[in-house]
C-alpha cells in the first residue's frame, strides 16, 4: 500500500499494479480497492496499464476529512494522478464516472483520456425527486447506525436485483462495505442531480461514454445526454453487459482510448 495526500490533508491509500500508461480507477458506491470484484478488475486492466487503484475518501484505508464536498473528491483524483507522474487516463464506473468527468473539466492538462461506464446521474426531474426521498431514508438509517439496512435500502432503491442484495452478507467484503455505508451520502451528492451538461460542454479531454445494453434504460438516457454534450466524445453500448461490467469486455475500449 502507498499513500498520497490530498489538498485538505486527507491521506489516500492506493495500490499500483501492472505496466504501461497510468490508469486511475475511480470506483462507484460501496466499493473499495481491496473488494474482490475491484481486485479482479485491476488484474485484467493491469495486463495493459499501470493501474492506480485507490480508496476514495471515507473508504478502506483512506482518511475522511469533513465536511464532504465533491470538489474534495476531485482534489483526491488529482493527488492520485500526481502520484502517477502527473498525467493519467481515468476510468470511472457509476458515481466514479461522474467524478472522472468532473476531473476532466477541472484539470485537462493532467488527463490524457477518460473512459466512463454507466454514469449514474438521475435522468429526469421525477427521478431526482424519488432519489431525494431515497437519500432521506438512507440518511435516517445511518443516523441510527443501521448501516446494513442503509446499504441494502440504497441498493434496492437504485434497482439492484433483490437476489444479489440478499447474497451480499455472504461476500468476503461485507463487513467493510457496512463500515463504509456512510459514504453512500457522498455518492448520492455526486449523482442526485441531472447531468451538468452545460458545464461538461467545456471538457477538452477525449471521453469514451460507455453503457451496458442490459443496464437500466435511465442510464442509457444519461449516456446519450453526456455524449451529446461533451465535444470530444464517443458513445458505445456494450452488448450483454449490465451495471457490473466485465473487465475483459471493457479492456479493449480502454486500450483503444489510450491509443487514440
Amino acid at each position: 500500500m502507498s499513500t498520497a495526500t490530498s489538498k485538505d490533508g486527507t491521506e489516500l491509500a492506493y495500490d499500483v499494479s501492472g505496466s504501461g500508461q497510468a490508469l486511475v480507477y475511480i470506483t462507484g458506491a460501496t466499493c473499495f480497492r481491496r473488494f474482490r470484484p475491484i481486485v479482479a478488475d485491476v488484474k485484467v486492466f493491469a495486463t495493459e496499464f499501470t493501474v492506480y487503484n485507490y480508496d476514495r475518501r471515507g473508504r478502506g484505508d483512506s482518511g475522511n476529512t469533513l465536511p464532504y464536498a465533491i470538489e474534495r473528491e476531485v482534489d483526491d483524483i488529482e493527488a492520485i494522478v500526481d502520484a502517477a507522474g502527473g498525467r493519467a487516463i481515468l476510468y470511472g464506473h457509476s458515481s466514479g464516472a461522474a467524478l472522472a468527468l468532473e476531473a476532466a473539466a477541472r484539470m485537462p492538462e493532467k488527463i490524457d483520456r477518460v473512459v466512463i461506464y454507466d454514469a449514474s446521474y438521475v435522468h429526469d426531474e421525477a427521478e431526482q425527486v424519488s432519489y431525494a426521498r431515497l437519500a432521506e431514508e438512507v440518511r435516517g438509517l445511518l443516523a441510527k447506525d443501521e448501516n446494513a439496512r442503509a446499504l441494502k435500502t440504497f441498493l434496492r432503491g437504485i434497482g439492484m436485483p433483490r437476489a444479489f442484495i440478499a447474497l451480499l452478507p455472504l461476500f468476503p467484503g461485507w463487513k467493510t462495505m457496512k463500515a463504509l455505508a456512510p459514504t453512500l451520502m457522498y455518492d448520492i451528492a455526486i449523482t442526485g442531480t441531472l447531468p451538468p451538461v452545460e458545464r461538461f460542454a467545456g471538457i477538452e479531454v477525449p471521453v469514451r461514454v460507455v453503457v451496458g445494453d442490459k443496464s437500466p434504460s435511465e442510464l442509457h438516457q444519461v449516456a446519450r445526454a453526456l455524449a451529446a454534450a461533451v465535444p470530444h466524445s464517443t458513445l458505445r453500448m456494450l452488448a450483454g453487459q449490465d451495471h457490473m461490467v466485465s473487465a475483459k469486455v471493457l479492456l479493449p475500449i480502454l486500450t483503444d482510448a489510450a491509443n487514440g
